[in-house]
């Protein structure tokens, strides 16, 4: 039987993670370690300071903040569908 799991190891700056991932989001995976590692760069840039624990931190607030607004966004959809039936509901009846 063939496992629908997989190891994969990411790379995330100086640090490598093994994960054991369904082979079918394993190119999610690798995209959210690419995501997470040009963002982590950006940051690096503006603050050549900073920690690598703030760097993470700005980071991971970044995609939060993201999804966040992604959800949000999602959400309104279904209400952004009915509103456009009431305006051409509305519209019809104006227009007679």
């Amino acid at each position: 039987m063939i496992s629908d799991k997989q190891h994969i190891n990411l790379h995330l700056d100086a640090h490598t993670v093994g994960l054991d991932v369904e082979r079918s989001r394993e190119a999610d995976y690798r995209n959210a370690a690419q995501l997470l590692n040009k963002r982590y760069q950006y940051y690096l840039k503006l603050r050549p300071n900073a920690s690598a624990e703030q760097l993470w931190m700005y980071t991971a607030l970044e995609v939060a903040v993201a999804l966040q607004s992604d959800a949000r966004e999602k959400s309104l959809v279904p209400v952004e569908a009915e509103l456009k039936k009431l305006n051409e509901l509305v519209l019809s009846s104006l227009n007679g």
